[in-house]
This record gives C-alpha cells, sequence and structure tokens, in this order.
C-alpha cells in the first residue's frame, strides 16, 4: 500500500508499505476519506509534543473492512465504518471516574496513517469507538466523527442552553464544526470572530448569526452591544494562540464561560486578570480529546444529520496530493480537504 510518513516537521514522503494485518480482536480498514484537520497542520508544520516521528499520519478517516481478525465477529469484509483513532483502557484512575479521555493509554496508542490505503485499528478501538456508517452518509462526512467528538466533549462541560449568546473565536474548521454543533442543540445566536475575510464569509454562510471580522482584542465593544451590555454567556476559543487564550474571557458577561478549546504550543505561558475571574466569576475550562460518550453522541449528530460536514469540506484530493493540501491550508483554504486514496 501507498502511505504518508512525516519525516521531520515540514518533510512528508509517500512510501511503499505492507498491508496490516488484523490483531486477532482487531480490524484493517480500507480508507475511502480521510481529513485535514488543524491538528495535522500544525503537527506538519512544527511537530508535536505527543507525537514522535517518522510517523504514519492522518487521524481523521472513514472506509470500509478490509480485514477482520481471528476473534471478530461482528464485522466482516467490506462493511462501511467510521472510527475515532483512541480508546481509554476502561479501568484506571481515570477512566471509572468518567474521564476516559485522560486515560494514561490514550494518547500513545491513538491510531495514525489515515493519510494511506488502509489503516490498522486495534480490538480497544473497534470495541469502543468504530461504528457502523450509514449507507448514505458519505465518506467524506462520515471522518468527521472525530472533530465532532472533540467538540461535544467541551461542549458537554458547558452545558450551552438554546437561549445562550455564544462567541466562537476563530475562523477555521473546529470553529465550524461548533457552530454546527450548537445549532444542532439549538443556540441560535452564535457569533463569530474571524477577522480573515474568507473564513468570515464561510462562518457567514454556514450559520452564524452574526460575524465580527476584527481581532478578538477589538471584538469587546461589538460583543457587549450584541448583548444588551453584559457580554456573552459563552466563549469558546478555537484558534491555539496564547494571545487570543488571554482575550477570550473579557467577551464573557458575569458569570459566564470561557472554553479554551485550541492547543497551544508546548511551553506557552498565559495570563489572566484574577479580579475578572474571581469577581466575575467566569469559569475556565480547558476540555482535551474526547469520551466514548462523545463519540457516540458525535455519531448520533452525523448519522441523523442533526449535524451535515457538507459545508466543511472544500474538495476532494488524491492521496499523493497530500502535500497540497497542506500548502492550501497555510494560504487559508480549506476548512477542510479530504484525501481520497484512488482518486485522481
Amino acid at each position: 500500500m501507498k502511505a504518508h510518513v512525516l519525516v521531520r516537521p515540514g518533510q512528508l514522503e509517500l512510501r511503499e508499505m505492507p498491508i496490516p494485518l488484523p490483531d486477532d480482536d482487531g480490524v484493517v480498514v480500507r480508507i475511502r476519506a480521510a481529513l485535514t484537520c488543524g491538528t495535522d497542520l500544525k503537527t506538519f508544520l512544527r511537530g508535536h509534543p505527543k507525537f514522535q516521528m517518522p510517523m504514519l499520519f492522518g487521524h481523521e478517516f472513514a472506509g470500509e473492512i478490509a480485514r477482520v481478525g481471528a476473534a471478530v465477529t461482528n464485522l466482516r469484509e467490506g462493511d462501511p465504518v467510521m472510527a475515532a483513532p483512541t480508546a481509554p483502557c476502561g479501568k484506571c484512575y481515570y477512566c471509572v471516574r468518567a474521564q476516559e479521555n485522560l486515560c494514561p493509554e490514550v494518547m500513545p496508542t491513538m491510531v495514525h496513517g489515515a493519510y494511506a490505503e488502509y489503516i490498522k485499528l486495534p480490538g480497544a478501538v473497534v470495541r469502543a469507538n468504530l461504528y457502523a456508517k450509514p449507507q448514505d452518509l458519505a465518506y467524506s462526512e462520515a471522518a468527521l466523527l472525530e472533530p465532532l467528538a472533540c467538540v461535544e466533549h467541551g461542549l458537554s462541560l458547558v452545558a450551552p442552553r438554546p437561549d445562550d449568546t455564544v462567541v466562537l473565536i476563530g475562523g477555521g474548521a473546529i470553529t465550524l464544526l461548533h457552530l454546527l454543533a450548537l445549532r444542532a442543540r439549538g443556540c441560535e445566536r452564535v457569533v463569530v470572530v474571524a477577522r480573515n475575510p474568507r473564513r468570515a464569509d464561510e462562518a457567514r454562510r454556514v450559520g452564524a448569526s452574526a460575524v465580527l471580522d476584527c481581532d478578538v482584542r477589538e471584538a469587546r465593544t461589538a460583543v457587549f452591544d450584541l448583548t444588551d451590555g453584559r457580554g456573552a454567556d459563552l466563549v469558546i476559543e478555537c484558534t491555539g494562540q496564547p494571545a487570543v487564550w488571554e482575550a477570550a474571557p473579557n467577551l464573557s458577561r458575569v458569570g459566564g464561560r470561557v472554553v479554551l478549546f485550541g492547543g497551544c504550543a508546548a511551553g506557552a505561558v498565559v495570563r489572566f486578570d484574577a479580579a475578572r475571574l474571581h469577581y466575575d466569576q467566569v469559569q475556565i475550562f480547558s476540555p482535551f480529546h474526547f469520551t466514548p460518550r462523545d463519540v457516540k453522541r458525535a455519531f448520533e449528530l452525523l448519522a441523523s444529520r442533526a449535524v451535515s460536514g457538507k459545508p466543511l469540506i472544500a474538495g476532494e484530493l488524491p492521496l499523493a496530493d497530500l502535500p497540497l493540501a497542506f500548502d492550501r491550508l497555510k494560504a487559508g483554504g480549506g476548512p477542510k480537504y479530504a484525501i481520497v486514496p484512488g482518486a485522481r
């Protein structure tokens, strides 16, 4: 098979490799669509503190079962599937406290290699986070299972109300996915702060109630004007930039919630106004990854079409053109590209 290997930041190689064999309790999936994402782009550009290179690359995917392990009885070759690439152990300190996203086995055993023709899934992933893809759901949309699960995890911590005014900071794919998930929860007042004109237009197209095409540090007056002088009930930061993390609480109302969703580079340090957090009771949340419950919720949203991924996928590219997809993302294109093995 052909598979992309990230040799070092900025260097991808498309290599010929053996098609993997499944473990007794695992499967091998033939990739039908893999999606680019912000984490992959950042990893490509600067590396990642939890990933070691050289490495197989890519983790948002959907496909069909190519091979099944001897102990797998509920799947067969040709079954269309969608999966999240990690699974918790189910028995550690964090798992028994329903914090499976913090299980120490999750990240070290994460499955990479979606930018390839085949990917091997271990039994833990098959049991916890693999779902049958509905026949009428496109593979490219089904591949949104993992990022939507991350979004659902963050939203589960803050329980948005339909009458909340929510401010999303950033204009990338994860912002748009938050927007779609919030609309599925009945939230109608969702404001996006996106200074890139193209991304601001994408937010309008996807359904933002208002778009502020300015720097986040300039958005406070407009946000307060939109909320009768209160500030947002919920602010969600989606850029992973320390300066934006620091600015996000300034858009919140007294008693509001702030979700710091975007991951900053390792070693980044941020500062907050302690009086604002304490006396105004502004709550800060910093969600990471997802639990199996979040994956199930994401599957239900995609399968029911409560969330449609079509607006997020700018186009399809063949496997060999993955570097071109990253070039387009670096230039502000996107939001996402579907990498389709076999496409021309």
